[in-house]
């Protein structure tokens, strides 16, 4: 049901998103109910004592303007109220709402979508010297994650495992002769609207060129409508992505309430979910 809604709003909800969600914080999904019909959702997820992320927020169309989302929504704040940052992304109509909750805002982020054949050189995975294109199962899950960790608000070691380790989809990363990783994304099945597609994301990288040879891998193995959505913060995304075929499709404000994370985010070319965070 939450899934059928999310598509309908369309926000091209992952094939297997929200049992994610649930591994992360088995606490932090929720329905509201009216006379013991599901009428709306919200996740308030923690990943540890300081950070949470609150998203997946809906109410059916014919129960809104009733007060029942403020409801949803206070309780969600009121679950992660102890942490030191919770983060949101903003639909451009609500930021004023959030804002008036003490949500400030930080960067935006732009939701980029390609069309077609994969359009790219099937040489692309031999190009940068010294580093391998690794897949699937064979890639080292700590390499990964220690990658990760010095690029992500906050270490997410379970998340990162879940979500690297699902079928649904292809996993590539990039690693030296020493096993250590350069960069890594994830290409993942989803639920358009209209029909399928496929979601870039997690995608980080060293450098625009090597977010290019991942982005381009990937794109070979799952050609079709392909979204990705790109932190502002990262002022090298956009023009990739331009590059690559993407045209923007959408756009929110990434925003804090609290202590706003300082690790930079120039090595995030596409969030895993806008969701999560």
């Amino acid at each position: 049901m939450v899934i059928g809604w999310a598509r309908a709003e369309r926000f091209a909800p992952g094939i297997g998103d929200v049992a994610i969600y649930r591994h992360t914080d088995r606490q932090g999904l929720w329905m509201g109910c009216l006379g013991g019909r599901p009428i709306g959702c919200i996740a308030g997820v923690r990943y540890n004592a300081a950070y949470g992320f609150i998203g997946l927020f809906l109410v059916e169309p014919d129960q809104r303007g009733k007060g029942y989302g403020r409801q949803l929504w206070a309780h969600a704040l009121d679950y992660l109220s102890d942490l030191s940052c919770i983060g949101i992304e903003a639909a451009p109509d609500r930021i004023a709402d959030y804002a008036g909750w003490g949500f400030e805002a930080a960067s935006p982020t732009r939701r980029w979508q390609r069309v077609g054949d994969s359009g790219t050189d099937s040489s692309v995975e031999g190009v940068i010297e010294g580093l391998s294109l690794i897949e699937g199962a064979a890639i080292p899950q700590q390499a990964v994650q220690a990658y990760d960790a010095m690029r992500e608000p906050s270490p997410r070691p379970h998340f990162l495992a879940d979500w690297l380790g699902h079928p649904a989809g292809t996993v590539l990363a990039l690693l030296d002769a020493n096993g250590a990783c350069h960069g890594f994304g994830r290409i993942r099945p989803c639920l358009l609207q209209p029909g399928e597609g496929w979601r870039i994301g997690p995608l980080l990288a060293d450098s625009p060129v090597l977010a290019q040879l991942l982005i381009t891998a990937l794109l070979q193995r799952h050609p079709g409508v392909v979204l990705m959505d790109a932190p502002g913060a990262n002022p090298e995304a956009d023009p990739l992505l331009q590059s690559l075929g993407f045209g923007v499709v959408g756009e929110t404000l990434r925003m804090y309430r609290g202590v706003a994370p300082t690790v930079s985010l120039r090595d995030v070319y596409g969030l895993a979910c806008l969701e999560l965070g």
